[in-house]
């Protein structure tokens, strides 16, 4: 017993050393893992001190730029330039339109002389200001300074509609009143200012217009001055009416009627009727006129039809007027036109209701092909010979929103002079 006593004892005397050893190593090991996790919480503790700092910076930068977006003026490129206020208070457009025609005659009876020429060259300053809507516009292809003034006015919504003040267009005729960059044709029918409202296109005065999801009421009173005439004391007002029973997609119906008085005074000029019959810069012949000293009226009302059934597109109007005469009874002129397009490729006409016209297609892709067909007639019921018609077969090329080719061929009639002049025409149309 001795013996195996003393060899245990001599046995746990040897262990001893080792297990301290052990116990000592993994003393150490767990001060290790716990200075790594002191440095792991300190990497953490900044980690989240910076992400808490960078927060703060996106902060002040959203802040930043909401504080520039509402000090900071908009600017819009697309079809033309538009700067418009943080506030949206006040804004500036710049915009305009070049029209280059080429004439060449097939002669008959009259002399013309086939030529180029800018048929319009216009820039126009748009915007608004303190709830104002103005307008400037200045063609330089028909002269400078007033010869050249097309729309000058002021404008804002006022009750259900908007007035106008200012100088522009009697809300009279359809096609008068449709854009000279959406017209059909390179011309307009007898039934405008190219014929029956003859040099009588822009007048000063004040006018009022409404206008619905399908319908269009509008009334003017003007001065029978425009911008480049003489100061007169004549006097007009003119209203219009549209509506459209059918507007489904693609398909459009239109129905509209318009009246005008003028009644000349001191200073009027002589008010007329012409007919550009074979085309503009052809032979024309005077319908009907009534005099400016004899402080005589002309009276005028117009039907409107128009539509569109998918690609097909159609417009006509029928108008009478009343010129009177110092001597004698008034003499009436009766005119009308029936005219209409197919688009080839895709495309649809756009139908404005606001103001009951119809406008260009909108345009992607390749581009869309239009072709065209108008005929027009004027006539003066109480003189012999003096009428005139035309028929027009034409195509239009829509390349782009801003660029457009325009072709034009047309047959002219003068029953007075049994002239029957023909001209083909050509128009690169841009406007932005």
């Amino acid at each position: 017993m001795t013996i195996l006593a003393a060899s245990l004892a001599a046995a746990l005397t040897g262990l001893a050393p080792g297990a301290a050893h052990a116990q000592q190593a993994s003393d150490q090991e767990l001060a290790e893992l716990k200075a790594q996790l002191a440095a792991l919480m300190n990497r953490i503790d900044e980690l989240e001190a910076r992400d808490d700092a960078q927060s703060a910076v996106n902060i002040d930068t959203a802040e930043s730029l909401k504080a520039m977006q509402t000090t900071q003026p908009k600017v819009e490129t697309k079809g033309g330039l538009k700067v418009t206020s943080a506030d949206g208070a006040f804004s500036f457009g710049l915009g305009g339109r070049l029209h280059f025609d080429g004439y060449a005659f097939d002669r008959d009876l009259a002399s013309t002389t086939g030529t180029t020429e800018f048929r319009r060259g216009r820039l126009t300053l748009s915007g608004t200001a303190y709830g104002w809507e103005y307008k400037m516009e200045q063609d330089f292809a028909a002269g400078s300074n007033l010869d050249g003034l097309r729309d000058l006015y002021i404008a804002r919504t006022l009750g259900p509609g908007k007035l106008t003040i200012g100088h522009f267009k009697p809300y009279r005729s359809m096609e008068e009143l449709t854009s000279s960059n959406e017209i059909l044709m390179m011309e307009r029918p007898y039934a405008s200012a190219t014929g029956l409202f003859s040099g009588r296109q822009f007048q000063q005065g004040v006018g009022y217009l409404m206008g619905g999801a399908n319908w269009s009421a509008g009334a003017t009173a003007f001065n029978l001055r425009g911008a480049s005439g003489a100061r007169n004391e004549g006097m007009g007002f003119s209203g219009r009416a549209t509506w459209a029973p059918l507007m489904q997609g693609d398909r459009v119906l239109h129905l509209g009627g318009w009246y005008s008085h003028e009644n000349m005074n001191q200073g009027s000029a002589n008010l007329a009727a012409t007919a550009n019959y074979a085309g503009r810069r052809g032979p024309s012949l005077s319908i009907a006129t009534s005099n400016g000293a004899s402080g005589e009226q002309v009276d005028a009302y117009g039907l409107e039809f128009a539509g569109m059934f998918g690609p097909l597109f159609f417009q006509s109007e029928y108008a009478n007027a009343s010129f009177g005469q110092p001597l004698g009874p008034d003499q009436d002129v009766e005119t009308f036109y029936v005219q209409g397009s197919l688009m080839l490729n895709g495309g649809r006409k756009v139908y404005k209701p606001g103001n009951g016209v119809f406008g260009s297609p909108k345009v992607a892709g390749a581009g869309l092909w239009e072709l065209t067909a108008r005929f027009d007639q004027i006539e003066n019921k109480d003189l012999i010979g003096r009428e005139a018609s035309s028929w027009i077969l034409g195509m239009n090329y829509y390349v782009n929103p801003n660029l457009r080719f325009m072709f034009n061929y047309t047959q002219g009639d003068n029953e007075l002079t049994g002239d029957e002049t023909g001209q083909y025409a050509l128009r690169t149309q841009f406007n932005f």
